[in-house]
């Protein structure tokens, strides 16, 4: 009976050449899918950067326009202040007219009491 020691030969089982080959070509493959995901990331970060200048652009053109608007609503108010005491200064002037008239009217009352001969 003879036993073959030497078991490179026995089916199935690769020889370290084959082992090494085998491990290359998965590195490779590996190597590929890792290439091609560094490739999508790489047009990632250019699209963000694209959409990042786009919101600066736009974040500028709003801050311009919130500016505006401040200044406008400053101004408008200034403006509402000034004719709130110029309605003041005009709500003053009717009061007096008012209690003028009606003190007139008192007087004139007064005087027609006085000068019309009691009956």
């Amino acid at each position: 009976m003879s036993i073959d020691l030497d078991t490179e030969d026995w089916l199935g089982c690769p020889t370290p050449l084959e082992m090494y080959q085998h491990q290359c070509a998965l590195l490779e493959d590996e190597l590929i899918q890792t290439e091609s995901m560094l490739r999508k990331a790489r047009a990632n970060v250019a699209g963000l950067v694209q959409m990042n200048d786009l919101l600066a652009v736009g974040k500028a053109s709003a801050e311009v326009k919130l500016r505006d608007a401040e200044a406008e609503l400053s101004r408008t108010n200034v403006h509402s202040s000034e004719m709130a005491k110029e309605i003041m200064g005009l709500k003053m002037i009717a009061s007096q007219n008012e209690h003028l008239f009606r003190e007139n009217q008192r007087l004139l009352m007064e005087l027609t009491n006085l000068t019309e001969p009691s009956a």
